[in-house]
């Protein structure tokens, strides 16, 4: 029975040496985590119950994977994702086929789909319209937009502030009022040539439907006390009106502490008719494009915080939400795993979100190589979620989680694993001596 002792301590201590032969050998692979062999005593089976019962060996039990945290090292790719705390990353191939992995060693594919290793990152995919993230069912793969991802023309998105903002301006309150009158008793109608037909003026860019940009001129003239005509000149044409219904007047009309008046109607200097007041309201003005897009298009311009002090004109902020197409130049990942796309013509998307799963027993996981495992009835179904939720963890972009790997430790084992191996061997030896013994008193 000797030999069948030493055998099987011969086979359990080799499939220690293996065991943490395959620890230091992945020492540095990203996100891998360590195991250890665990063993069990082997007692012969007998009907008669006995303390007294030698044991016939040793046996490897399990070799448990250890799901340690590993050390989070900083990268210089901003696709790299490291996971603090529980979770792992949900992959899945081409044919659908569930994974999952803490190598968060990422890069985009020919198509756009985060990818490692040919398995393609899943989570929360938005919607092409509206730019929300759609959350719930299935995660799916993450394919972020490379290419063009097309124009937008100011106005366009449906919003109540889409449009075109003039904020923080100031007219002189100080400007002489101008006659628009014929001559010789005024000035006349405006002319974009003639300075002396206008009081001030300002440009805004915005956008049509294929992206082109286009140039907005906005002429103010004050007209009367507290009242300013607003006429716009869309690509150096002809100046209009910006009132409703179509050919009237539109005015900002300011109260005597220089505020905007959003009550009082203005009355046409010259006609002497109700006119538009568009102080502080929202005005629509209808343009066409030359260049063939979409046209007419609308949008709204409006003038938030508009004062008329004693000053200088001056226009400190000016907003519209159009843009051109634009192209993919960098990405930036939050700890909940949202994805932000930066695009050449200075806009910034949400692209999709990453989701982290997790599982009852992680020990339960089946180990398939390439730093990755498959779900198993003992590991039970697997909780996914956004991360930084429930008991998830959260993520650090531009790094990757090192192997948990301990080598100092590992190289102690694998010194203590070795004395086991030659002590099985020393018995088979002192076996094999007894027997010759044996052997030679016949």
């Amino acid at each position: 029975m000797g030999f069948q002792q030493g055998l099987s301590g011969l086979n359990a201590a080799s499939k220690n040496l293996d065991v943490i032969g395959n620890n230091i050998a992945n020492a540095n692979t990203v996100g891998f985590k360590d195991s250890r062999a665990e063993f069990a005593d082997i007692y012969a089976s007998t009907f008669a119950s006995s303390s007294n019962v030698a044991g016939i060996g040793a046996r490897v039990m399990d070799i448990a994977q250890q799901f340690g945290q590993g050390n989070v090292e900083s990268t210089s790719n901003p696709l790299d994702v490291a996971i603090t705390g529980n979770g792992f990353f949900r992959m899945s191939d081409t044919s659908g086929t569930i994974s999952y992995s803490r190598n968060g060693q990422f890069q985009l594919d020919n198509q756009g789909y985060i990818v490692n290793d040919g398995q393609r990152l899943t989570g929360w995919g938005v919607d092409p319209n509206s730019g929300q993230l759609l959350k719930g069912g299935n995660p799916v793969p993450l394919q972020i937009t490379v290419g063009n991802i097309g124009a937008r023309a100011t106005g366009s998105s449906g919003t109540s502030n889409a449009g075109l903002q003039v904020g923080q301006m100031n007219v002189n309150a100080a400007a002489p009022i101008i006659n628009r009158a014929a001559p010789p008793t005024g000035i006349g109608p405006l002319n974009v040539t003639d300075p002396t037909t206008f009081t001030s003026s300002t440009t805004a860019q915005v956008y049509d439907a294929q992206g082109v940009s286009h140039n907005l001129t906005f002429y103010f003239t004050k007209v009367a006390t507290n009242q300013w005509e607003v006429q716009t000149s869309f690509d150096g044409g002809t100046p209009t009106t910006t009132g409703s219904p179509a050919g009237t007047n539109g005015y900002l009309m300011y109260t005597g502490s220089g505020t905007l008046d959003a009550t009082t109607v203005p009355t046409d200097p010259l006609t002497g008719t109700a006119a538009s007041n568009v102080s502080g309201f929202t005005f629509s003005t209808t343009l066409t494009a030359p260049n063939g897009a979409t046209s007419p298009f609308a949008f709204n311009v409006s003038f938030p915080n508009s004062t008329q002090y004693g000053s200088p004109f001056v226009v400190n902020a000016l907003n519209q939400d159009g843009y051109a197409d634009g192209t993919l130049t960098g990405m930036s990942i939050g700890k909940d795993g949202v994805i932000q796309g930066s695009y050449s013509n200075g806009q910034t998307k949400t692209v999709g979100q990453i989701v982290l799963a997790n599982f009852t027993n992680v020990q339960g996981l089946q180990p398939l190589g390439d730093n990755r495992w498959s779900q198993t009835f003992a590991s039970g179904q697997p909780t996914v979620g956004d991360p930084g939720t429930g008991s998830l963890g959260s993520l650090q972009s531009s790094a990757v989680e090192d192997s948990n790997v301990d080598l100092t430790s590992e190289l102690v084992n694998l010194i203590t694993a070795q004395r086991n191996y030659q002590a099985n061997a020393q018995t088979i030896k002192a076996q094999d001596t007894i027997l010759q013994t044996i052997v030679n008193l016949g």
